[in-house]
């Protein structure tokens, strides 16, 4: 079995020797940075995933992954204030794959840290053939799967990886509520969770993203207690 690396930057000792240890028992190999300096020293590809503190001195979590995400694609989890939705809605702007609020039960960050793994892998050793059907065109967006990109009018968008995969499932439903239940186990990889509002986070992103239809529809209807659709053109 593949040993899995895991970089854990926080300057909490008392937390990472928990976290070490417990990572260890689950068969992961975990490396501590206490710093921004000490985690780009050892940050490499050979990391396979990243955990940030959001309270780091000197370059809190979120510079750290902004600065990080210039670099390296790796999957990164960000470990953050139960209280603040400034650095959840942040850390997903900026890539991050995943959000856990402290103080965390150890088994569902175990549980998080599987599922983003599995999503990355499962990614990775996908080998889309280009065809008609994994181009999707609504209005002048054009949504590739085969390259995982987007455009509107020819010019490429900049969108994450959840943000692209989110709008192609939408877009291959158009006109279609889509559950966030289903949205959370196809597109994050995990069930939803109450009170979990990752999905509304990445559909405010994408509406601010996506250029004005021109259609002048709106891209996206929420349907409050069912979920999203992609409205379906004129």
């Amino acid at each position: 079995m593949t040993i899995r690396k895991i970089l854990l930057i926080d300057d909490n000792k008392e937390l990472t020797t928990s976290l070490k240890s417990l990572l260890e028992m689950e068969s992961f190999e975990l490396i501590v940075a206490h710093d921004a300096k000490e985690a780009f020293s050892l940050l490499d590809n050979s990391i396979n995933m990243v955990l940030i503190d959001t309270a780091i001195p000197k370059m809190n979590g979120i510079d750290i992954l902004k600065e990080l995400r210039k670099i390296y694609e790796m999957p990164v989890i960000i470990l953050g204030k139960t209280d603040s939705n400034l650095d959840l809605i942040l850390s997903l702007e900026l890539g991050a794959d995943d959000y856990l609020a402290k103080p965390f039960n150890n088994r569902e960050l175990i549980a998080r840290i599987r599922a983003v793994l599995r999503r990355t892998a499962s990614k990775e050793k996908e080998e889309i053939k280009i065809n008609p059907e994994s181009i999707v065109n609504i209005d002048d967006l054009q949504l590739n799967l085969g390259k995982q990109e987007a455009r509107f009018s020819g010019q490429v968008l900049d969108l994450t990886g959840t943000e692209f995969s989110l709008s192609y499932l939408l877009a291959k439903n158009v006109g279609q509520v889509v559950s966030k239940e289903q949205i959370s186990q196809s597109v994050l990889g995990k069930r939803l969770a109450p009170f979990d509002r990752a999905i509304d986070m990445h559909i405010s992103n994408l509406r601010r993203k996506l250029p004005e239809r021109k259609d002048r529809y709106p891209w996206f209807k929420t349907l409050r207690g069912r979920g999203y659709l992609m409205v379906s053109e004129a």
